[in-house]
């Protein structure tokens, strides 16, 4: 059976793409005649300012005198959702040091920045910095190393833990 319609019932879909339409020539009109109260930033020049509670771009943390102070527990790989955090560990020469990462990197295409990772660290070894840019080109890798995610250039030497050393022996932690 075939069911004719007519004409004025299939053009339904018009009135509403033509007030979209006028809609959008409206805002972009205003926007061109009162740049002054455009709510856009000029990116380059003006940035945006987080909260201090913004979760960027990973940080291992240092001790006082420069070593991680991540002790290669697996804690932050496991509780990766992205499976994007791999950790090697060595013995450390240091009798009373049982062990550190020798690599320890994160595959940032991977990363879903959650956060669980620092939620996991029993010893703060990790955070999500306020860091949120990092431009790359194709050929560039996104796993970053240990040098990356604790030594690079804008961390100023890297990041010290708030956890004290002497604090954490005294109560066995």
């Amino acid at each position: 059976m075939i069911i004719e319609r007519d004409r004025a019932e299939s053009a339904w879909y018009l009135p509403p793409i033509v007030s979209g339409l006028m809609l959008t020539l409206h805002k972009m009109i205003k926007n061109l005649l009162h740049r002054k109260e455009m709510l856009t930033l000029n990116y380059p020049e003006e940035k945006f300012e987080y909260s201090p509670r913004f979760r960027g771009n990973h940080v291992l943390t240092v001790k006082k005198d420069g070593s991680l102070r991540c002790t290669a527990c697996m804690l932050c790989a496991t509780a990766c959702p992205a499976e994007c955090i791999t950790i090697e560990a060595s013995e450390h020469q240091d009798p009373s040091v049982e062990k550190y990462p020798i690599k320890y990197e994160i595959d940032m295409l991977r990363c879903v920045f959650c956060g669980l990772c620092e939620e996991a660290c029993p010893v703060d070894a990790i955070r999500m910095g306020p860091e949120w840019q990092r431009p790359g080109t194709p050929t560039d890798s996104f796993i970053y190393g240990i040098q990356e995610l604790a030594y690079r250039p804008s961390l100023k030497g890297g990041i010290t833990s708030d956890v004290d050393d002497q604090e954490r022996h005294r109560y066995g932690i």
